[in-house]
């Protein structure tokens, strides 16, 4: 049963009247950092009192305004746009506190526009997540990129302004060249932009036609990374941590997948896939992406930039998932959306907290660092393990349906991507776990840790302290907690995403 309710529109609102509050409160940081909290705890809660009604069947929907025949901007909540709203929402009230913790001690400035770009992002991101149509979610997701890159170029150095310019221009450029000409030639072909259970296009319809169309709606979505269309999302890693964190672990990258699956699922639908083999085609360019990603992940010393190539490359499971076409393939694409977001954020928070108390970036750098960062290198190691796909944690679960959904589809070759993937992420975390663990710290690192004996007896012991960053290692535990929780109760996404396929 489909409900009109205000509540998408106030889940959308809340945080720009959050933004508000917290330009008002610029001088006193306090106050402006309880306003970021306070709308990040206010919109989880609106978010989460929709669950009940999703899983019974219902959805929420409100339309504001008709400005063409068929075309609104109207927002609806259903199975699938709750999933990412739910995601969402959690991680960024969980994010509001990871951002204290950071900024404050880096004393970073503009600290101000941060969180309020911040509260305006995941106001464009509801706006995609709840979409009704194709023209809806375009505009949100258009003004996703820009009110974004204020973060991303937040430092506003030489280097910062570059990898914002090419995440401007990678974004804006596909979303212009081929996600605008898709949806104009969806109205034209379909006569509507309404997203629609099993597809919005007609029988009859030139196929040749509707295959351009799909392509151009797929190299539109620029955020869901995929190859060539994915060197934005290591470029943009000059942002500061919160920032990679929640946006390239879940808002804006999460926007891409959500998008490629809103494509597949309710703009085309499961039966035109497979009757113009768009699936297989998708499963070809998403197992490219996640064996080259992984491979260029393995190169990079950066531990951010490890992280960058390998959200890449998680991106391209989900993807895969829905081009399967299968139950299963589908099933684990959908839920990989809260697995990969869980994991993969709890690795960003450890590399943040990793600069914060020891000021080191890179992974050579970091031998025996788990003797002075046990909570952050462990959480660290749950979410490695989790990309990697090892149970209990969230990550095996994705996989395991990825897995079943390859067998049913008959696509054995996508079965060995797995697998070999697998051994490529084992290839790329575990040596950074290994070192942190079971290396002794370079000589140098270990002078700094006894101290400047000559210099007046400055002590660096208390500057390797985990205890005094209690905003830093508190949400990280947090997430990876959720990554393990994920990975043995399920039932929530998994619920979820069979409301989706329906």
């Amino acid at each position: 049963m489909d409900i009109v309710s205000f509540r998408p529109m106030l889940v959308m609102l809340v945080s720009l009247i959050g933004a508000g509050f917290i330009i008002a409160n610029r001088d006193n940081p306090n106050k402006r950092e309880a306003c970021s909290l306070i709308t990040a705890l206010a919109k989880f809660l609106l978010v989460v009192s929709m669950i009940p009604g999703i899983l019974a069947g219902n959805t929420y929907s409100f339309t504001l305004f008709t400005f063409l025949e068929e075309v609104s901007f109207s927002l609806k909540v259903d199975a699938l746009g709750i999933t990412f709203a739910t995601v969402a929402s959690t991680l960024w009230l969980i994010t509001s506190f990871y951002s204290i913790g950071y900024m404050r001690p880096t004393k970073e400035h503009a600290q101000t526009r941060f969180y309020a770009c911040f509260a305006v992002t995941l106001s464009m991101t509801m706006g995609v997540a709840f979409s009704a149509n194709l023209v809806t979610l375009y505009l949100f997701y258009e003004m996703l990129t820009l009110i974004t890159y204020p973060l991303v170029s937040h430092k506003q150095t030489e280097v910062a302004y570059a990898g914002a310019n090419k995440y401007l221009f990678y974004l804006l450029g596909t979303s212009k060249a081929f996600l605008l000409a898709g949806m104009i030639l969806t109205y034209a072909v379909a006569g509507t932009l309404d997203f629609q259970h099993g597809g919005l296009f007609p029988a009859g319809v030139n196929s040749t036609v509707l295959v351009i169309i799909y392509f151009l709606l797929l190299f539109g979505v620029g955020k869901a990374a995929i190859m060539p269309f994915h060197a934005w999302l290591p470029a943009a890693m000059v942002a500061p941590t919160p920032v990679s964190a929640l946006l390239h672990a879940v808002a804006v990258v999460n926007t891409g997948v959500f998008s490629v699956l809103r494509i597949i699922f309710h703009v085309f639908g499961v039966d035109l896939m497979q009757s113009l083999h768009l699936g297989t085609v998708t499963v070809v360019l998403a197992s490219f992406t996640i064996l080259m990603s992984s491979l260029f992940a393995m190169t990079r010393d950066n531990l951010k930039a490890r992280l960058a190539y390998s959200t890449v490359s998680q991106l391209s499971y989900i993807v895969l998932g829905g081009a399967l076409l299968s139950v299963s393939g589908m099933t684990g694409g959908i839920i990989h959306i809260a697995n990969h977001a869980f994991s993969k954020i709890t690795l960003f928070y450890a590399a943040g907290s990793i600069y914060v108390i020891t000021h080191k970036t890179d992974i050579s750098q970091m031998k025996g660092i788990g003797r002075q960062l046990p909570l952050t290198m462990a959480a660290f190691t749950i979410g490695a393990l989790s990309m990697i796909g090892v149970p209990p944690v969230s990550g095996f679960t994705s996989k395991w349906y990825l897995a079943l959904g390859s067998i049913q589809s008959d696509q054995i070759p996508v079965l060995i991507v797995l697998l070999t993937s697998t051994l490529l992420n084992a290839g790329y975390f575990l040596p950074i776990v290994y070192n942190a663990f079971f290396k002794a710290p370079d000589e140098d690192h270990e002078h700094a840790l006894a101290g400047d004996k000559d210099g007046g007896g400055h002590d660096e012991h208390h500057a390797v302290s985990e205890a005094d960053h209690k905003f830093l290692v508190g949400p990280l535990c947090v997430t990876a907690v959720i990554a393990v929780l994920l990975g043995i109760f399920p039932n929530l996404f998994l619920n979820l995403a069979k409301l989706v396929i329906g």
